[in-house]
């Protein structure tokens, strides 16, 4: 064992090194863009240069006259393509061709789409291609001239007279954040391979849900689901921002199907800012009530989201923030603003961190007013149920802060603004909770076992850098009492059996669910020995010997799992079967604050930030973050998560902003020279520690899901360290120095 495969505790897995780390390392792993097909053709995308108005004129003289050049397609020839219903899941029509036709609904809309024998050819035929607009004065953001309003219409929970309670209480904060418009940015672009044989469609893309990607491009092409074969063995990263259907993958599909010939198509990075989905930009007004003691009597929280025009697409985080303490009472609202911009989607931790990063921040500053320690209002308001009543399914919120306090040093802390000083450097220590939702989805599996010992598990899942593939296979070996490298997992694929989208830190619990129930009815037919007795210790001669015993060289078994909170019910208002709905490219997950008990994983985050008390500069020597979250099926891929997890929160607090020309609703700086991220250097010491959790209500696994729990609270306890360290409070996120030099 060693720090980046830490020793297990209580209810934590081995830190076995992924199954498919040395294809990773050594360059053999196969991306969707990756994929051999046979004589392809290069597609490149043409983005509309204003974000508002109408195509009036398409000349393609000089772009045919380019050598190589194989198709164009527009909205004028691609009516064939189906109009398709989009979901919550954003990125919807606003990047539609087919769909929009002429109307242009936001700046970086893919007009029209090249295809030549190369892809230099493509893209001067791209620079070629002539294109009037009838352009319009665009509403780029909050308080531009021209923007609507709706409600969210999401959950806003509310609990007892809140206003009232603030009224009365004595302590009373009133404050307002606001976050920026980001960007996923992975390393792996938007990438769409179409290969068709005869009537069946191959597609290669980088997906965060493969059934969906096959009956979705279906449905576009007006083809039934069993002719589409999707394919992304890896995924170069997402974070939410493959996890749906995209409007590129029926254009490319139809172009290869009118050319009779593979097209691929690996847009441009500046493209992806606007083709694929962001994290939208908010802004919260938060009023609490509390008493002398810290006692929360009055919790009010208002959200306002950016969107496009046509959707309605939000996060609605105040499901989270409200239920996160024991407040006395609760109101909450979320606003959706309309703008001439293109559909935010999901992205890391969606809900949770803008209106967690209000949450903590505004905790922060009531504990500054009440002069009390922020780990001790946190504590006074921790509570086993929520302001409408409903327990938690277990809590371990204060245990994390008991731990990481103690490794961090939190005792040695002078509560005075600018009091810790080390030369010209102002010393500042900040915390701040995380909190994430425990989703759990229906999912299918498939495993084999052979007489010899070896073992194959098929799951339609997705490798996006999680460690998905060795966590099922440490759950396959551990129920079926084989060593892990006798375990083949194989991902990525729709002809393997569904399971939901990877997102929302529901994979591993699903899909880890789903194979432990395969296995153990494995295990029954092998000989109905009790399952409880023999997982994990039984020798492979016994399993040989069961084998010789049935006759067969092979026991295959297919599961199907449901778990209760997405069972069809009036609780969950589900009336299909969501077996079927998942194999119809349609997820079902459950969790979080919707059903019998609140179910989350928890975590307290503390940063040390340095500021240079005549510059400005911003530095962030120590992380310290300590987790609860059930069981941990692998604690070197866990660490690795929440480590990656906190740095990007170091990203969103101090660096990353998407900057918008007002004027023209542009995204100014779209791309990695411009789009600021932390280096190595701005990451120094950063410590993970596991706090040991039990819950035996989530789901059979025991698992709450970490992939997004790491980055929740981060922001916050860098800006309450900054101002800790300045005495002056950044309530805009991103803080940089130019904000501290003019405050």
């Amino acid at each position: 064992m060693n720090r980046a495969a830490p020793e297990p505790q209580a209810n934590m897995g081995q830190p076995e090194p992924r199954l498919e780390a040395r294809l990773k390392v050594t360059g053999e792993a196969r991306y969707a863009s990756d994929m051999p097909v046979h004589n392809p053709a290069f597609a490149f995308l043409v983005t509309s240069p204003i974000a508002k108005g109408a195509i009036t004129g398409i000349d393609d003289k000089d772009a045919r006259t380019v050598p190589g050049v194989l198709g164009i397609f527009t909205h004028e020839n691609t009516a064939e393509l189906k109009k398709l219903s989009w979901s919550q899941g954003g990125g919807g029509p606003t990047t539609s061709i087919q769909d929009l036709g002429p109307k242009i609904q936001h700046d970086g809309q893919i007009v029209a789409m090249t295809v030549a024998d190369t892809f230099e050819a493509a893209r001067e035929a791209a620079y070629k291609l002539k294109i009037s607009y009838q352009e319009e004065i665009p509403s780029a953001t909050f308080d531009s001239p021209g923007v609507t309003q709706t409600d969210a219409k999401k959950p806003t929970p509310k609990a007892g007279n809140a206003e009232a309670a603030f009224n009365d209480a004595p302590v009373k904060l009133e404050v307002a954040y606001s976050t920026p418009t980001q960007h996923h940015n992975p390393i792996e672009l938007f990438t769409t391979t179409a290969s068709w044989d005869g009537d069946q469609l191959t597609v290669y893309e980088p997906s965060q849900f493969m059934y969906g990607l096959k009956n979705k491009t279906a449905a576009r092409l007006g083809i039934k689901p069993d002719k589409v074969h999707a394919v992304s063995p890896f995924v170069g990263g997402a974070f939410g921002s493959k996890s749906q259907q995209t409007p590129r993958t029926g254009l490319v599909a139809l172009a290869a199907r009118t050319l009779n010939r593979p097209v691929k198509l690996v847009p441009t990075r500046d493209q992806g800012f606007t083709i694929a989905t962001y994290r939208a930009e908010t802004r919260h007004a938060i009023k609490i009530g509390a008493a002398e003691n810290g006692k929360i009597a009055s919790f009010q929280h208002d959200g306002w989201e950016v969107t496009s025009r046509p959707d309605n697409y939000s996060v609605a985080g105040v499901e989270d923030s409200a239920r996160m303490y024991g407040f006395g009472a609760v109101k909450t609202a979320v606003t959706t603003v309309h703008a001439d911009r293109n559909t935010p989607g999901f992205m890391r931790s969606p809900p949770v961190v803008p209106y967690i990063y209000a949450l903590e921040s505004a905790l922060d500053e009531l504990a500054v007013k009440l002069k009390m320690d922020p780990i001790e209002l946190r504590r006074v308001n921790d509570s086993n149920k929520d302001a409408t009543g409903k327990e938690w399914s277990s809590r371990s919120l204060m245990k994390c802060y008991d731990q990481a306090a103690e490794a961090f040093g939190w005792s040695r802390r002078s509560a005075e603004p600018g009091s810790m000083r080390d030369g010209n450097w102002l010393i500042g220590w900040g915390c701040a909770s995380a909190f994430y939702p425990t989703h759990i989805g229906a999912a299918t599996a498939r495993v084999k076992f052979n007489a010899d010992g070896h073992a194959r598990v098929e799951v339609a899942a997705h490798e996006i850098g999680t460690g998905v593939m060795t966590v099922v296979g440490q759950t396959a070996a551990e129920r079926l009492g084989i060593p892990l490298d006798r375990v083949e997992v194989v991902v990525g694929d729709s002809n393997y059996p569904p399971v939901p989208v990877a997102g929302g830190s529901n994979q591993t619990a699903s899909c880890c669910s789903v194979v432990m129930k395969a296995c153990d009815a494995i295990m029954a037919k092998l000989g109905g020995a009790n399952i409880k007795e023999t997982v994990g210790s039984g020798p492979v001669k016994d399993v040989a010997a069961s084998f010789s015993k049935l006759g067969v060289s092979t026991v295959e078994e297919y599961a199907e799992f449901v778990p209760d909170v997405v069972k069809p019910n009036a609780v969950t208002s589900l009336v299909d079967d969501p077996i079927k709905k998942l194999y119809e490219g349609s997820p079902s997950l459950g969790g979080g604050s919707h059903g019998e008990k609140l179910m989350y994983a928890m975590g307290a985050e503390f940063i040390e930030v340095r500021v240079h008390a005549l510059t400005g500069e911003i530095r962030v020597p120590r992380i310290v973050g300590a987790f609860a979250a059930g069981r941990i099926m692998n604690t070197r891929t866990a660490r690795s998560q929440y480590m990656g997890a906190m740095i990007w929160g170091v990203s969103s607090a101090l660096h990353e902003a998407t900057d918008i020309d007002k004027r023209n609703a542009r995204y100014v700086n779209d791309n990695l020279a411009d789009y600021m991220i932390p280096v190595n250097a701005d990451i120094q010491q950063l410590e993970v520690i596991l706090v040991p959790e039990q819950d035996n209500f989530i789901n059979p696994v025991g698992v709450k899901g970490i992939g997004e729990l790491g980055n929740v609270g981060t922001a916050a306890a860098v800006t309450n360290a900054v101002y800790h360290a300045t005495g002056v409070r950044i309530r805009e996120l991103p803080v940089r120095l130019e904000k501290l030099l003019t405050t």
